[in-house]
């Protein structure tokens, strides 16, 4: 006897002209509501009715097909860091969802809103430990802003329209779709209602009045004030009223990693990035203020190292739209619950008589032009922050940045000054090797005539090196620069400066070769190994119509300096350097 399974999968497999649908239309139906024009996604078995419809469809929207599942989600994410737009992906179950996690965590550190489908088995089967079964709501609870398991079909049309809403509202993160295959394959006869109502998920946009006015009250007195600007400002759109609110009362601005390009990189009151890797100005102007003004930042250790010595003379004021995030790290004096720029609108239309503060910004402005960050040339092969140097000013500054993690990531960060939000693409909270190829191809696919530059370390190169055939598939022009030192990169900086330079299995001395690999893939490839061929290899890859690949040679043993060191405060930085001019 037939199970209902199998009647239901045969009907599915002879279909006469008749007028139905399935869960995967459905599904397919509720992705063009939402207005998606890109869908980054992996065929498998769980998700072939969603395929099988999405092949039959009209849809709108495009489907980029990577090579690794990793590399879905990270291009979702480089997708959802550049247009703002929520990043979608579809994998099958099993090992198809699995690789997926490391991405979703990626996504729910950094906050970038991104939908993923995955495939399931069948509702019959779930929990029988079925073929490709795995138990997705378990592995993703904790690593995502919420997640569902579709369990009758009724429901899809709503889930979809909640899962874009709750991706993109409040503070952005990643929701996990799970659907049964039996779901996708079951005939739908009838309309369905999306309404919903989530009572428990209202995030406060707009910041209480008196918090606003306790903020500007503590601006009155101030007399070394500071801002602190972090992804949350670009999330919120909020950069002009941020630019608006720092230049009406001359305040000195660092950011974060990821709040880079929230305020303009060459503007006079810019500091730059604060942190391990900061700068000096900013971290001083950090350690001596004494009105912290933090902005959509979620102090994380990495800016604050140790906490005992972050602004310790300070009151901390900190505008966050999550409230969970508010006095975690660091104690807050002033909590400001709320949207960044509907925080600033309100600041910018308050006017306050400030306490003359031009001899701090003075101070702060020679502690930026005494000891800017800094390295030395060398006779042999390429210094790297230099390198970064010469891509800034072949881009003229323009260029959508991708990275992977490690000393190519913090030079990057150091040397390439961002104007403009939404235009660094990197991984900050996880630190995702493998992130910067992947991540450019979404940055490249949402924001289709800007340069797109993916400046990689050899030993994340290789992890998610395969997305190199989808650029070729694509043919998307983005500019590949390995940043080539033979090493994983920072691994060995912190064997050479807290294990005695024991380099254990650091040390990338049998890469393969670069240009017959990118020529394989279909790439414009490049090797230099001399200054002097930089500046002409550079124009070449970007005049190129399509993929280019540049095997850059560093100097193997360069350090990124200045830096904290674990266990220390951001004054007490190594690695300082006098600037000699």
């Amino acid at each position: 006897m037939k199970t209902e399974l199998a009647i239901k999968e045969a009907q599915l497999n002879s279909r006469v002209e008749e007028d139905f649908m399935t869960g995967a239309d459905v599904l397919i139906e509720a992705l063009d509501n939402q207005n998606v024009d890109t869908v980054f996604g992996y065929p498998g078995g769980a998700v072939l009715p969603i395929y099988d419809a999405l092949h039959k469809s009209d849809a709108s929207f495009n489907h980029i097909l990577c090579r690794h599942e990793q590399g879905l989600i990270h291009a979702a994410e480089g997708y959802a860091r550049t247009t703002g737009k929520p990043g979608v992906v579809i994998a099958t179950s099993g090992p198809g969802a699995t690789n997926l996690i490391t991405g979703i965590t990626d996504a729910m550190m950094d906050s970038l809103p991104i939908v993923i489908f995955t495939g399931q088995v069948s509702t019959a089967v779930i929990g029988t430990d079925a073929f490709q079964e795995a138990d997705l709501i378990g592995l993703t609870t904790p690593i995502t802003k919420y997640n569902y398991q579709v369990t009758d079909v009724k429901d899809l049309p709503r889930i979809v329209r909640e899962a874009f809403h709750i991706a993109t509202t409040g503070r952005p993160g990643p929701v996990v779709i799970d659907v049964p295959k039996n779901i996708s394959q079951e005939i739908v006869t009838e309309t369905f209602e999306t309404d919903f109502h989530l009572p428990g998920y209202q995030p406060t946009i707009n910041p209480n009045p008196l918090q606003i006015k306790r903020l500007m009250d503590a601006m009155r007195t101030a007399k070394k004030p500071v801002i602190l600007s972090g992804a949350g400002v670009q999330f919120a759109k909020a950069s002009e009223d941020l630019l608006e609110f720092a230049e009406k009362y001359r305040i000195p601005v660092t950011t974060t990693l990821l709040g880079l390009g929230t305020f303009p990189g060459t503007h006079e009151q810019s500091l730059g990035m604060a942190g391990m890797h900061g700068s000096y100005a900013a971290n001083m102007a950090i350690y001596e203020a004494d009105l912290l003004i933090n902005i959509g930042a979620r102090f994380d250790d990495r800016l604050t190292g140790a906490i005992q010595h972050f602004a310790p003379n300070a009151r901390v004021a900190h505008i966050d739209i999550d409230p969970a995030e508010i006095g975690k790290n660091i104690e807050t004096h002033i909590p400001v619950v709320g949207d960044a720029k509907e925080a600033l609108k309100r600041m910018n239309k308050t006017e306050v008589d400030c306490e003359d503060h031009s001899e701090w910004y003075e101070q702060v402005m020679e502690n930026k032009n005494d000891a800017p960050f800094w390295y030395e040339r060398s006779d042999d092969l390429i210094s790297p922050q230099w390198l970064i140097e010469q891509i800034y000013e072949e881009t003229e500054g323009r260029a959508i940045v991708t990275t992977d993690v490690g000393q190519h990531q913090m030079w990057a960060a150091q040397f390439y000054k961002f104007d403009a939000a939404n235009r660094f693409v990197t991984s900050g909270g996880l630190g995702t090797m493998g992130f910067g190829l992947p991540a450019a191809i979404g940055a490249q696919l949402g924001s289709r005539d800007d340069t797109v530059v993916a400046i990689v370390g050899d030993g994340g190169f290789q992890m998610t090196m395969q997305e190199m055939q989808t650029l070729k598939h694509y043919n998307l022009p983005v500019k590949v620069v390995i940043v080539n030192n033979e090493a994983l990169g920072m691994v060995r900086q912190w064997q050479e400066k807290f294990y005695e330079e024991r380099y254990s299995e650091s040390l990338l001395d049998n890469n393969p070769d670069f240009v017959k690999l990118g020529e394989a893939f279909g790439a414009e490839t490049f090797q230099v190994t001399e200054e002097s061929k930089v500046r002409e290899t550079l124009k070449k890859a970007f005049e190129h119509d399509g993929p280019a690949l540049i095997d850059a040679r560093i100097v193997k043993l360069d350090l990124v300096f200045p830096m904290v060191a674990p266990g220390k405060g951001n004054h007490e930085m190594i690695g300082v350097k006098p600037c000699e001019e």
